[in-house]
């Protein structure tokens, strides 16, 4: 769906992205957050309160006079060295190569540590695929001069995941010098892990092509309707963390439910690291330093643990109600929504016009819920004008606590009997 946007004076106006417009309708007709008559089906946090099993959630914190100056623009050595630390106890025991403070880039939100990212690269050919983040699309047409985006074929019936083959395939067609995916997938819940991972890295590695990995939902890890075992990483599958061309995003947004804290990182060879805090010095300044010291606790390791396995398991079974009625509801679903916390629902099946993304996403807001249309996720860098695609998908959010997402999907039921009469 285009949007046309005007120039007034020196100013070019600016589209929002899909999540931020879907929020602005909806405000539109009184939502606001917490606003406890409407269900934000669409939301892109998770549930951020008390949650059975997780620790107590930090509500304070002290400013030490330090504090008041600036700080490291790559962050605070504790920092970076406790989120080294976290990987290489998750997923580097026995290897040779450990990460440390020096392989960590801390900035003020993914967006951010992703900007620093696309701000390094040289003259390059990235692919990327569809449907991915909406954000991406912009992050990256700031980088047009430099970067030529370049988009890869996926299929319906993969759940639009790309398999290890299929990369080195494009890579070799495309010439690609970088790939940007998230995975776990934003919208559609696939996750590459294991062997595949393996192999994806393994490919990426042998055809001398960077990989910028979104990996914020690496906790949300779900396995037959069940509570996954572990969080999944690409960390796991790297040779040398100073050789290998991997760059790892990941945040306290979702996994460690903090996504007003701002606080993100970027992993990978210390000499890229080094770059970015270069580059990081003309394009933000650096972190918050009492955000980053709050952060500290977050990463002790009994913490760290105990947060992660209460939230699949508080959230593997809003996942598993959400599935159970949208599919009695007439949607089609994917088998391997195994991961994050969103449904990528197929509506084509319900009746007319309800079959249309954009009819939905109205309908549902009449009844005070948000949902997301499919085609939102249709990024095309690089182009000045969009093909509709995914006009046929909604995502659906199960980041909301159990009540009022169940709330939400009573009210979607309704609508849709109520386009049956």
């Amino acid at each position: 769906m285009e949007q046309l946007l005007k120039q007034e004076g020196a100013f070019r106006e600016v589209a929002d992205i899909g999540v931020i417009w879907v929020i602005d309708e909806a405000a539109k007709l009184g939502f606001y957050n917490g606003n406890p008559d409407w269900a934000n089906l669409g939301q892109g946090e998770p549930e951020v309160g008390e949650m059975p099993g997780a620790p107590p959630r930090i509500t304070e914190f002290k400013i030490v006079a330090g504090d008041d100056c600036y700080g490291p623009v790559n962050g605070m050595k504790a920092l970076r060295q406790a989120i080294a630390a976290h990987y290489n106890r998750l997923y580097r025991k026995g290897n040779k190569s450990q990460y440390t403070a020096a392989n960590v880039s801390v900035a003020m939100g993914g967006r951010l540590a992703l900007t620093r990212v696309f701000s390094v690269m040289g003259g390059i050919r990235l692919g990327f695929k569809v449907p991915e983040y909406p954000a991406y699309e912009d992050m990256i047409n700031y980088q047009q001069r430099r970067i030529k985006p370049v988009c890869i074929a996926t299929k319906m019936e993969n759940n639009y995941a790309l398999t290890a083959g299929e990369l080195g395939s494009a890579i070799a067609e495309y010439e690609l010098d970088a790939i940007l995916l998230s995975n776990p997938c934003n919208p559609t819940g696939h996750v590459i892990k294991g062997s595949e991972l393996d192999a994806f890295v393994q490919t990426a590695k042998d055809q001398k092509c960077t990989l910028v990995i979104d990996e914020v939902y690496s906790h949300f890890i779900y396995a037959n309707g069940l509570p996954g075992a572990a969080p999944v990483s690409s960390a796991a599958y790297i040779d040398d963390v100073n050789a290998d061309s991997v760059l790892i995003v990941d945040a306290l947004t979702k996994s460690f439910r903090y996504p007003g804290w701002r606080l993100a990182w970027v992993l990978g060879p210390e000499s890229v690291i080094d770059n970015i805090g270069r580059a990081a010095s003309g394009i933000d300044g650096g972190p918050s330093l009492p955000v980053q010291r709050a952060a500290l606790q977050l990463f002790e390791p009994s913490r760290a643990d105990a947060e992660s396995i209460a939230l699949r398991e508080v959230f593997s079974g809003k996942r598993n109600i959400m599935l159970r009625i949208l599919r009695e509801s007439g949607m089609v679903c994917s088998e391997d929504a195994d991961s994050t916390f969103y449904i990528w629902a197929d509506i084509s099946r319900l009746p007319a016009p309800l079959n249309d993304a954009r009819t939905f996403f109205d309908e549902a807001l009449k009844r005070k819920v948000i949902v997301v249309p499919g085609y939102l996720f249709n990024i095309q860098p690089g182009c000045n004008k969009h093909v509709t695609r995914f006009n046929h998908f909604v995502r659906f959010s199960f980041g909301p606590p159990e009540e009022n997402m169940v709330m939400g999907l009573m009210r979607i039921t309704e609508l849709i009997q109520s386009f049956k009469l």
